[in-house]
């Protein structure tokens, strides 16, 4: 067997929250978390002291920290903050790759020998990395999964000791070397299989036999079997490719905002997924190069742990843009960006990986997807929208819009109960430009009261088209709105008058249609 490279570290703890803080979204003296559409995704240690959690509900760690502040997850900024320890780093390695923000691997090998060896190559890089103003972890070990415990730990762990080194972690450890969402949640999924069957430990599970693992698990299964005896975590089909792939787009004008580079990025992210798709292949290193008006280049290499789809592909260029363009990066671009390449690098035989560890979509989906690409590339990023279910109390709360290509995930749990919200049925059309009506009673305007009822009966409602009775109508349903960001109360009804049925908002200041019923 090929011994197991020696592999180097950086990790940053809690780095999230430290970007956050770096950047002014959240004080550094107060207990913070920073949450998603889920709930809490990072804890400061402050918060982390008096019980909070990642994975809690917002509410929950609320409950437990009153007073905690609470942030919301910012991709591109953690990778923008990150970019200084990038760049320190480099300059004591040349060969630094970006897991995610946060984690970074360098190559330790020719490094040790030109510092005299892997304790000089952990002090130069916690030096280094140090005069930005943040504290870093380095860890150097055999095989990946072994190098990112060691980082936890800032530990050099002798490779003939990997074994001892791994087996009494728990399993869930293997989550740590998950890079990508889709890939955190597979292994996340594999982790609950193997500790209801028992295996708590990594060791528990570097014991098992491959071949039985590939037959129940597949190819998950394989890589988690793989770091759990701290071996590569690349699975090839075959030899590395000695070619790499490359795509390229000049700008011109010179791209100096990020959206605009970004949009170049994402088109050229596209090309290069169905490069890699059209020759079976998958790369290891995702390489952005970007070059300035006055010649400098910037470059910056992403270490992928699984053959990524066009989406992830974008957010990875996208982020890195933003460290690059918008001033924080600690060496930003001399002039506007004048051509931008993607190279895939390390490229081997993807087999059965060519369509993706989690599966692909089928053809109508993949032409769907061309013809909103090709519609994005005409009318601009914002041309083509995608609408998102999410959670909420209102049909309008309920839907979030996003560019073809963002994150689609939500930022409230739909599955949440949402105690208060309307009840069905709810409106086939949500207008985008609510409809302003009157209702008027025996009393003359509808209005709503202090405690969310009405002032007397709607009877007519008036409307650009005419007035017409009211024959029927259901509520009112008060919703008291987030007072704190300046939201006022409102009540809903549902009216059918002869012209239609329609979902109404309103209060003091007079009425809305805010959908449409068939």
């Amino acid at each position: 067997m090929t011994p197991t490279a020696r592999v180097g570290i950086l990790w940053v703890p809690d780095w999230p929250i430290v970007a956050a803080v770096a950047e002014g979204d959240l004080p550094a003296h107060l207990p913070s978390v920073l949450c998603d559409g889920r709930g809490v995704v990072a804890v400061s240690p402050q918060a982390r002291r008096l019980g909070v959690r990642p994975g809690m509900t917002r509410r929950t760690a609320q409950s437990l920290v009153p007073d905690v502040v609470v942030g919301e997850v910012n991709p591109g900024q953690q990778v923008r903050a990150f970019e200084p320890v990038m760049q320190a780093a480099g300059e004591v390695i040349a060969e630094v790759s970006l897991l995610r923000p946060g984690l970074a691997m360098v190559g330790v090998s020719g490094a040790a020998r030109y510092y005299g060896g892997e304790e000089a190559v952990a002090a130069e890089l916690t030096g280094a990395v140090g005069q930005t103003g943040v504290e870093v972890q380095v860890g150097i070990g055999a095989g990946f999964l072994t190098a990112i415990l060691a980082a936890r730990q800032s530990l050099l762990v002798p490779t003939e000791e990997s074994f001892d080194f791994l087996a009494p972690h728990p399993v869930g450890s293997l989550v740590h070397a998950a890079t990508t969402d889709r890939a955190r949640e597979g292994v996340t999924e594999l982790v609950g299989v193997w500790q209801r069957l028992g295996l708590m430990r990594l060791g528990d599970v570097a014991k098992l036999r491959a071949g039985d693992v590939a037959a129940r698990f597949g190819r998950v299964g394989i890589l988690a079997h793989r770091l759990a005896q701290g071996r590569e975590a690349q699975l090839r089909a075959g030899d590395r490719s000695a070619a790499d792939l490359a795509v390229g787009l000049d700008f011109d004008p010179p791209a100096e905002r990020l959206d605009t580079a970004a949009f170049g990025g994402q088109e050229l992210a596209q090309q290069l997924h169905e490069r890699l798709v059209s020759q079976g292949l998958a790369c290891e290193v995702l390489r952005v190069v970007a070059r300035t008006e006055k010649g400098e280049e910037l470059s910056r290499a992403w270490r992928l742990d699984a053959f990524l789809s066009v989406p992830e592909l974008v957010d990875r260029v996208r982020w890195q843009l933003a460290g690059w363009l918008e001033g924080r990066s600690g060496q930003a671009p001399s002039a506007p960006l004048v051509r931008l390449d993607l190279v895939a690098e390390g490229n081997y035989p993807a087999g059965s990986a060519q369509e993706g560890l989690w599966g692909r979509g089928n053809r109508g989906e993949e032409q769907a997807a061309r013809a909103a690409e090709r519609v994005q590339s005409l009318l601009g990023p914002e041309g083509v929208i995608v609408p998102v279910a999410q959670g909420g109390r209102t049909p309008r709360e309920r839907v979030r819009c996003v560019s073809w290509g963002d994150d689609p995930r939500p930022d409230r749990d739909p599955a949440a109960p949402w105690p208060g919200r309307l009840p069905e049925p709810l409106p086939t059309t949500v207008l985008t430009q609510p409809v302003a009506i009157e209702l008027l009673g025996e009393a003359g305007r509808v209005r709503m009261t202090s405690k969310g009822g009405l002032t007397c009966p709607p009877l007519t409602v008036r409307c650009e088209a005419g007035t017409y009775p009211v024959e029927g109508w259901a509520g009112p349903w008060p919703i008291a709105g987030r007072w704190w960001e300046g939201e006022i109360p409102r009540v809903y009804l549902q009216i059918v008058s002869g012209v239609g049925a329609w979902l109404v908002s309103g209060g003091e200041r007079g009425w809305e249609i805010e959908g449409v019923y068939d």
